[in-house]
């Protein structure tokens, strides 16, 4: 019995020892050659996240990175200050695109001002780049008090981050080509005052001169081509090599040929090294008539997604539809270009709720002017512009 039970024990252990010798054996041998890949069926390289698809969620512990007492705020558009209700929800959404939720991060402002050190950033167009701007300075002077404005190479306005060498500014240009008021010698035969004369092959001289200061661009056009800037009586007329245009243009027409023209002056102009984006439209939300005719956006939510087609889609000819009407010229004018589309209009268009509507500062601004149901509160959804924007430019950076 007692060698029985010496034998017992003995036996696993032989076994253990003996898997223990095939395994180190194993690692000893050659390995097979990994299977070369076959040129001619490559893997399929992964697809982009589209950034611009997706939903907005409410998120908590999301908060403003600024508040009313950023030097770069514009009275109008500081809602904070102006007591517009519900703007502790108007900054708790959050963008989640819709393939990838996770692929937008919360803006490391320190880590984006460092890997842009002695770089600068220029914006171009109208003033929803301009809102934008305010709230992409707001936004970065978290990771450096010292921040201050500038004003220089005929920018509109803008500011300078010592502690990184960082310098970002707005250039206003609304059409981007160049214009200037032209008044009637006569005004009693047809109600003209004067014309508004665009030359379209001529690009505006508060951009056009700094095209090689900036390592990053972006530009935009777009919410001046309407009747509403020029009516009947002070038309846009336009001109080509020092002619005007025959037949006349229309509106719609002229910003197709401005953008026709302009775009390949970037493209010649701006160094081939230079970052370049074209923002899309910001949308509108006037509701029940336009800004002058008691155009309301009153709203405390956002929008449904089966709500944003009767407010926007051309085909209804509704008060908003210039949003999509103008990208879609866009869009078809960029194209083949290296100019990279900043499709925020989809995401914006949701975002009823966050315009500063009566909140303006001033006590006569909405009789005046009427709601602003066009440009953005800040803090609010041109933060989550910056985050795109930072995301997409940090990507580039990184991929050279």
């Amino acid at each position: 019995m007692k060698q029985k039970s010496r034998w017992s024990l003995l036996f696993p252990t032989l076994i253990l020892l003996t898997l223990t010798l095939l395994y180190l054996s194993s690692l000893l041998l050659p390995k097979p050659p990994s299977p070369s890949p076959n040129p001619n069926n490559p893997s399929p390289p992964p697809k982009p996240c589209d950034l611009f698809r997706g939903r907005w969620i409410h998120d908590p512990l999301r908060r403003p990175l600024y508040d009313a007492t950023c030097p770069f705020h514009r009275n109008s558009w500081n809602c904070l200050r102006n007591d517009r209700h519900n703007m502790t929800r108007i900054n708790s959404l959050r963008w989640a695109p819709a393939a990838c939720p996770a692929a937008v991060p919360s803006v490391d402002p320190e880590g984006f001002l460092r890997a842009m050190r002695g770089r600068r950033i220029g914006f171009v167009g109208d003033s929803l780049n301009e809102n934008f701007l305010v709230a992409f300075l707001c936004v970065l002077r978290s990771a450096d008090g010292g921040a201050r404005k500038w004003k220089r190479k005929g920018a509109w306005r803008g500011g300078y981050f010592p502690r990184f060498d960082v310098t970002i500014a707005y250039h206003r240009a609304v059409l981007l080509a160049r214009y200037e008021w032209q008044p009637a010698n006569d005004t009693s035969a047809n109600g003209v005052k004067g014309i508004y004369r665009v030359d379209v092959d001529i690009p505006a001289d508060n951009w056009i001169n700094v095209t090689k200061f900036y390592d990053v661009l972006l530009f935009n056009t777009g919410h001046w081509w309407g009747p509403d800037k020029f009516p009947d009586k002070t038309p846009l007329v336009f001109y080509r090599e020092g002619k005007p245009i025959l037949p006349p243009l229309g509106i719609s027409d002229g910003l197709r040929v401005v953008l026709n023209s302009i775009i390949p002056i970037i493209e010649r102009e701006v160094p081939r090294t230079t970052l370049k984006f074209w923002r899309t439209q910001s949308p509108r939300h006037f509701h029940g008539g336009e800004w002058n005719q008691n155009g309301s956006c009153l709203f405390d939510h956002p929008l449904h997604e089966n709500q944003l087609d009767s407010w926007f889609d051309p085909k209804n000819s509704g008060v908003n539809k210039e949003a999509r009407e103008v990208n879609h010229v866009i869009e078809r004018a960029i194209r083949g270009t290296s100019i990279r589309l900043l499709d925020f209009t989809h995401l914006s268009e949701f975002r009823a709720d966050a315009h500063p509507a009566i909140w303006l500062g001033k006590k006569d601004a909405v009789s005046v002017w009427g709601q602003d149901c066009l440009h953005w509160c800040l803090p609010g959804v041109p933060d989550t512009w910056v985050e795109l924007l930072t995301t997409l430019i940090l990507q580039n950076i990184e991929n050279g």
